[in-house]
């Protein structure tokens, strides 16, 4: 899997400072990628997530029948033609179509130009919402009911920054420029309003730390 080696975006854009209120939820480019290789490689190691390897066979596989893999790849396919010059009258806007189809369908929300690094598994799929100004980090998985969400106001105005490795259990909400470490997990219908250190396990409302013992063994398939 060496191959699928993709320098990592969220390295490219995290602000620290708090965000202004006009430079909320406005459409960017910063996580589209630039090149039909670029994308080529996302899209690997993204499947390589579903299937633990990588095949015309496993692609069309989980293209067809498996929701959240369909939608990541109309999602970084819509991201790549946004920045094309030469599709910004064709096949982007009918990507774009069938990616807001697909939202519907499925009830996940994730806009193309969202910071992801590769890697990325969503398991089950419904009410699964992302802002566009959050940034998402390596080989993260989602589940359905998840909420990554913005904060209008305060020293934690923004969207999230997720970690790699992390794990975001079914319902859980993330509000606000929060940032998830590496290897963390946040467990079931919990509600984050503080960062959470690497390798950490949290739950509840507000979430708590409760033990140290990060995410191996929920995300699996690593892709390198």
């Amino acid at each position: 899997m060496s191959d699928l080696s993709l320098t990592d975006p969220v390295d490219e854009v995290q602000p620290e400072a708090p965000l202004a209120p006009e430079h909320l939820a406005r459409p960017h480019t910063a996580g589209c990628a630039r090149s039909f290789a670029a994308l080529k490689r996302l899209l690997k190691a993204d499947l390589f997530r579903y299937d633990g390897k990588v095949s015309a066979k496993s692609f069309w596989r989980h293209f067809l029948f498996t929701p959240g893999y369909k939608y990541t790849v109309w999602m970084r396919t819509c991201g790549y033609l946004k920045v094309q010059g030469w599709a910004k009258w064709t096949l982007y806007p009918l990507v774009k179509y069938i990616l807001l189809r697909c939202r519907y369908k499925y009830g996940i929300v994730i806009p193309e130009y969202t910071v992801i690094g590769p890697g990325l598994f969503i398991n089950r799929f419904g009410g699964i919402y992302v802002n566009g100004d959050a940034i998402i980090g390596s080989n993260v998985n989602f589940t359905h009911g998840i909420m990554l969400g913005q904060q209008n106001r305060g020293p934690l105005a923004g969207s999230p920054i997720v970690g790699d490795r992390v794990f975001i259990a079914a319902g859980a909400k993330i509000i606000g420029r929060i940032k998830l470490g590496d290897g963390s997990v946040v467990g079931a219908n919990a509600v984050v309003t503080k960062e959470v250190p690497e390798n950490a396990v949290v739950g509840g409302i507000p979430a708590k730390v409760l033990s140290m013992k990060g995410s191996e063994g929920y995300i699996n398939r690593l892709a390198t």
